[in-house]
């Protein structure tokens, strides 16, 4: 279900990148270093799944902090991690927190409201992190779900704060 080589990596990628780099390339289609309103595009057809350009506009409005109309690597890592915290009541981490809300929902392919084993293990693939069945067990364990039920949004935050 990835878009078409999203699994590439640049070679000049090194250790001390970010670690959202994979997360962040599967988004950036293109592979041209930033994320545009067409890789999100590319990004929901290859899900299957539409957003309007008002939608994919206002999901590249909310991390674009210098406003160049793309996403970087540092503005997408700040949207991963909340900011100064997702829990903090600044109206651009609320923004933060809706963003990540939608990429919940693109992960929760069967809309139960919980990321599961196989969405997970789908998603980790796709961002080109290939984990054990092992590693996906003790991710959903540390946002507080089980095997069978997955975890919540909230569940989700706490994996990728970690």
């Amino acid at each position: 279900m990835c878009p078409s080589n999203v699994n590439s990596r640049p070679k000049s990628e090194t250790v001390s990148e970010s670690d959202f780099r994979p997360a962040f390339d599967v988004l950036d289609t293109d592979r041209d270093g930033k994320i545009s309103v067409d890789d999100l595009k590319t990004f929901y057809s290859g899900f299957h799944r539409t957003a309007s350009d008002e939608e994919i506009s206002s999901m590249i409005s909310i991390a674009d902090s210098n406003k160049n109309g793309f996403v970087e690597i540092d503005e997408f890592e700040k949207v991963v991690m909340g900011g100064n915290g997702m829990n903090s009541r600044n109206p651009s981490t609320s923004s933060s927190a809706s963003l990540m809300n939608e990429v919940f929902k693109i992960m929760d392919k069967d809309g139960d409201g919980k990321v599961g084993f196989e969405d997970l293990k789908d998603y980790m693939k796709c961002a080109g992190l290939f984990t054990s069945d092992d590693d996906i067990k003790a991710m959903i364990k540390l946002g507080g779900g089980d095997e069978t039920q997955g975890v919540s949004f909230e569940g989700l935050l706490d994996i990728l704060a970690v």
